[in-house]
C-alpha cells in the first residue's frame, strides 16, 4: 500500500521529545515559519493516535473522544479535528481499519474492519499490524487486471516482494498464497497452459460473501485518487456485472 503510507502520518511518528512543538503550535514565531512546523507538529500528533488505536484496534476496546485528546495533549486540543481526520484515514488506508462512531452524544468509538471483511486482519494470535488494508488493495488490483491478476504483477503493484519483511505486512509471500487462501479471500493457481509455470491471484469465495466488487473499487479510489476516471468506469461495469448476476 505505498501510495497510502506516503500520505499518511505514520511515516513521521519520529521521536518528538525534541519536537518543536513543545511549547503548543500558538507560540511560534514568524507565520511563514509556524507554518511548516505546525503542520509537521499535528503529523506527528497523528501519527502517536495512530498508535493508541491500533493498541485498541488489537485489544478490541472501544474508546472515545476524550481519551484520544488525552493522547493528542492539551495544547492541540484545537486542532483535534484534523488530527482525528489524519489519523482515521491512516487507519483505513494503511492497515484496513475504520473508526466508526457508535454514540454521537458521548463520542465513543469502535474500530473495525473495512468493508464488512470478518478477517480481523491478523492471522489469529498474531501480535502484529492488521494487514486488511493491504488484501483489499490486491483485491482491487485482481479487479483491475480483469478478475485474475498475474503474480508478478500483484508484487510489483502492492510494493511487497516475496522474500522481504514489510514493517507492517511482515513477509508477503506467507499471507498472499498460504493464509488468505487457507482464510477464503483468495485464489492461487497455476495460469492454465503457462510452460514454465506462472501463477495467477483470483477472489476466493469469502471476499466474494463479504463485500463486493464496488466496495473495494470505491475504497482503491481513495487509495489512489489520481486512478479515478478508469475506476469509476470499471466500478459501473462492475455494478452492471452484479446486478446482472443477482
Amino acid at each position: 500500500l505505498p501510495s497510502a503510507m506516503a500520505a499518511s502520518p505514520w511515516s513521521l511518528s519520529e521521536d518528538s521529545s525534541s519536537s518543536p512543538d513543545e511549547e503548543g503550535p500558538g507560540t511560534w514565531g514568524e507565520p511563514e515559519v509556524a507554518q511548516p512546523l505546525l503542520q509537521a507538529a499535528l503529523h506527528r500528533k497523528a501519527a502517536d493516535l495512530v498508535v493508541f488505536l491500533l493498541l485498541k484496534y488489537r485489544t478490541q476496546q472501544p474508546t472515545s473522544q476524550a481519551e484520544m485528546l488525552e493522547v493528542v495533549g492539551n495544547d492541540y486540543q484545537d486542532a483535534f479535528p484534523v488530527i482525528f481526520g489524519q489519523a482515521s484515514a491512516c487507519m483505513r488506508l494503511a492497515f484496513g481499519v475504520d473508526v466508526k462512531e457508535v454514540d454521537p452524544s458521548d463520542h465513543s468509538y469502535v474500530l473495525v474492519t473495512v468493508l464488512g471483511l470478518t478477517c480481523g486482519g491478523m492471522p489469529s494470535g498474531e501480535q502484529g499490524m492488521p494487514k486488511t488494508g493491504l488484501l483489499v488493495v490486491l483485491l482491487g488490483i485482481i479487479l483491475l487486471e480483469g478478475d485474475s491478476a498475474p503474480e508478478e504483477e500483484v508484487w510489483e503493484k502492492l510494493g511487497v516482494y516475496p522474500g522481504k519483511e514489510h514493517v507492517i505486512y511482515g513477509e508477503p509471500r506467507e499471507l498472499l498464497t498460504n493464509v488468505w487462501v487457507q482464510e477464503g479471500y483468495l485464489e492461487y493457481r497455476q495460469v492454465p497452459g503457462s510452460d514454465p509455470a506462472r501463477y495467477e491471484f483470483l477472489w476466493g469465495p469469502r471476499a466474494y460473501a463479504e463485500t463486493s466488487k464496488l466496495q473495494v473499487l470505491e475504497y482503491m479510489m481513495q487509495v489512489n485518487p489520481g486512478q479515478q476516471p478508469s475506476s469509476l468506469a470499471l466500478s459501473e461495469k462492475a455494478v452492471s456485472d452484479e446486478e446482472e448476476g443477482a
